[in-house]
């Protein structure tokens, strides 16, 4: 039997074969959830590679984070990123909190956090932000209830306020 002869782009190709194989097993074994990001609204423009980016960088350093006991963040394969219309969010929060209007963000345990684009929008011109900013803030502060982190009291939102500042400006490159 002869060996087969392969031209260089059949080479280049099982070289890519390889590198796709490497990279399904790299995220399959990888000890961080992926972060997929989804922009399902049409009213503001979003940079979802970007903020998947970011995202990825923030999951890396909220596993960083102490604490007690095995997460939901921790205990996922994949956190979906869904950025929705203020309709659609109000729909969430009614439905799920039983609360009027849309809000900022709503996570989910098994790993999907919601974001009210047009409330982000808002958000960030209220504050002094900028919409990516805003974004990146609702992106930590999902990851962070995902960790385990609660901001239900006033003891609870002063911590998680501090820890959110903290993975926000790590992940960002500001720190």
């Amino acid at each position: 039997m002869v060996p087969a002869k392969f031209t260089p782009n059949d080479q280049r190709d099982r070289g890519l074969d390889r590198f796709k194989r490497s990279s399904l097993n790299d995220s399959v074994n990888s000890r961080y959830p992926k972060v997929k990001v989804r922009n399902l609204q049409r009213s503001v423009r979003i940079h979802a590679a970007d903020l998947a980016r970011f995202a990825n960088k923030a999951v890396r350093i909220c596993f960083q984070l102490p604490r007690l006991g095995l997460t939901d963040l921790q205990n996922t394969r994949e956190v979906s990123v869904l950025i929705v219309s203020d309709r659609r969010m109000e729909s969430l929060h009614r439905q799920f909190l039983n609360e009027t209007g849309p809000t900022d963000v709503l996570t989910f345990q098994h790993g999907e956090i919601f974001i009210s684009a047009e409330t982000a929008r808002r958000n960030a011109r209220s504050f002094g932000n900028s919409l990516k900013r805003e974004l990146c803030l609702y992106v930590v502060h999902g990851l962070l209830h995902l960790h385990g982190f609660d901001d239900r009291n006033a003891a609870g939102k002063r911590t998680m306020a501090r820890v959110q500042s903290r993975v926000l400006a790590q992940a960002s490159g500001l720190n």
